[in-house]
């Protein structure tokens, strides 16, 4: 039974959620939790595992939205690396299915690592700003990728890379919270320099991830579709609201937040597991 304080505390998790993607990314770390608490208290016959299955289907339909809006905005920095997006999109998508199956298949597995993904996404969080700095030295350090379309990456290279983002996709589908941060890695130590250029790339792959993720979530019922209609609403208003004070937005202010966020809730998941 649905209350208008579970829709309130879901629909100012995912504006949250959807403000904190657009400055730094992050956002699964607030609406994952918060479905679980509302769906577990509004379907007292969902097994905990299950609700948190329904929590992680529904946030990632949930946000697809906003990732498409992200991945329109980088439209010209990704078309100038289309080439070596191609040879991507197909572990994205491929991996992003098998993910999301394994979810679906297996939800007591998925349950008993819940604590272990929300504290990878917490650690994956933190070092995001010392990923973005190592590959700010790199661009400085080289000059590879001149051309703007990847033609520079070799052969070797981009076997590496398509291998390495069938792993992040899979790992994106089955959960997704920290995918950005694995292909910006995955990027920087590929070779690829342009940060905007990673950031589009990022930007498609991620939202082809959750995407296909979605559908298979969609297919299987795992999306529990009043939440997610008013969550898609709110956590676009968040990024679009986010995107247009971000001048005025301290970034690492938020950063930390979810940080600490993201460091308590897997401490709660922790002690909720193995106590």
């Amino acid at each position: 039974m649905q209350s208008t304080v579970d829709y309130l505390w879901l629909c100012l998790s995912a504006a949250a959620a959807g403000g904190i993607n657009a400055l730094a990314g992050g956002g699964t770390l607030l609406t994952f939790p918060t479905l679980i608490s509302v769906i577990a208290n509004s379907r007292p016959a969902a097994t905990l595992a299950m609700a948190q299955v329904l929590a992680n289907g529904t946030s990632t339909v949930a946000l697809v939205p906003a990732s498409l809006g992200s991945a329109w905005g980088f439209r010209r920095e990704t078309y100038a690396v289309r080439h070596l997006l191609i040879w991507l999109l197909a572990p994205s998508i491929v991996g992003g299915v098998i993910g999301a199956l394994l979810l679906v298949s297996f939800p007591k597995q998925f349950s008993a690592l819940v604590p272990w993904l929300l504290l990878v996404a917490a650690v994956l969080f933190t070092l995001q700003p010392y990923v973005a700095r190592r590959v700010a030295k790199a661009k400085l350090s080289t000059a590879s990728d001149v051309s703007g379309d990847g033609a520079s990456i070799s052969p070797r290279s981009l076997a590496g890379m398509m291998l390495l983002q069938l792993f992040i996709s899979i790992y994106g589908g089955y959960f997704g919270a920290g995918i950005g941060i694995l292909m910006l890695s995955c990027l920087g130590l590929m070779g690829l320099s342009n940060m905007h250029q990673m950031n589009g790339i990022k930007a498609v792959l991620g939202t082809t991830i959750n995407g296909v993720a979605a559908v298979v979530f969609i297919a299987t019922q795992k999306v529990v579709w009043e939440y997610a209609l008013a969550m898609m609403a709110t956590s676009l208003l968040g990024g679009y609201f986010a995107a247009h004070y971000s001048r005025q937005i301290d970034s690492r202010y938020v950063r930390w937040l979810v940080i600490v966020i993201g460091f308590g809730l897997a401490a709660l998941y922790f002690v909720k597991a193995y106590h």
